[in-house]
């Protein structure tokens, strides 16, 4: 498992950006942390990454502080999608799939790897375009490739986790919805999902979990229906919210102009 229990983290500058958070990213589900801008969702999901330390509390993975481990082990246990990837090289799309696949992987195997993470992201037929030259979407989805390769990479390591911070943001409702269902497929193989959503009703269809931040707290943890309520969400978000029960567990969740 993955989590940080009573995580605070304080910035240079004195600001607090979360509050004594606990979250866990299980083996074989999607946990979604949502809420308003600001709320401390990224924070944590970089946290949980290693590529920053608790102020206070603890981050572990398996019961081992993540910064016992190296960059190689870590990169073998768990990958990262932030909000805004950058390109530092023109490289083509093929070429950046497989930019996080370490030397050590045959380059029959390599081919394999990026072939199929370029499949599952809608990218195959434009492998040789540069990627530089893509739209943001496209592009982000390019960056979804490289990490779906780097995870394929690592081979059969025991728990694996899957972070992704607002990875629908630039893309349409075809591609948004395509994304979930890769994070998905990575559940069910027993990968640990993190999603950084601002879409609820995105977050209650595909997510296991959720959790609900504002200000820096986690106001609630739980399974969606538990945790959207319309008075939680219109408390958190400030305006009124309504939410739709099919009756078997799905809501429906929009805010009233």
């Amino acid at each position: 498992m993955l989590e940080v229990r009573d995580l605070t983290v304080r910035f240079p500058s004195g600001f607090v950006a979360v509050h004594g958070a606990n979250v866990k990213v299980r083996p074989g589900e999607i946990l979604a942390l949502c809420g308003p801008n600001g709320a401390g969702k990224s924070t944590v999901l970089s946290v949980l990454a290693g590529d920053r330390a608790p102020s206070l509390g603890v981050a572990e993975l398996d019961g081992r502080p993540l910064g016992a481990f190296d960059a190689r082990g870590l990169a073998r246990r768990r990958v990262v999608l932030e909000q805004s990837p950058s390109l530092s090289a023109p490289y083509t799309v093929e070429r950046l799939a497989g930019l996080s696949i370490g030397v050590e992987v045959p380059p029959g195997l390599m081919h394999d790897i990026v072939h199929r993470s370029l499949e599952d992201v809608g990218l195959a037929n434009i492998k040789d375009k540069r990627a530089d030259l893509l739209s943001g979407g496209e592009r982000h989805r390019a960056h979804l490739a490289r990490i779906l390769a780097q995870l394929a990479a690592a081979g059969e390591v025991e728990g694996k986790y899957l972070l992704l911070d607002e990875p629908t943001a630039s893309l349409d409702i075809e591609h948004q919805i395509s994304v979930l269902k890769i994070a998905r497929r990575a559940a069910d193989n027993g990968v640990g999902v993190l999603i950084v959503l601002h879409d609820l009703n995105l977050a209650a269809a595909f997510a296991h979990q959720v959790g609900l931040m504002n200000r820096g707290r986690m106001v609630s943890t739980g399974r969606p229906p538990d945790v959207f309520s319309k008075e939680c969400l219109s408390e958190v978000y400030r305006t009124p919210i309504e939410v739709e029960s099919d009756g078997r567990g799905r809501i429906r969740i929009a805010p009233l102009y």
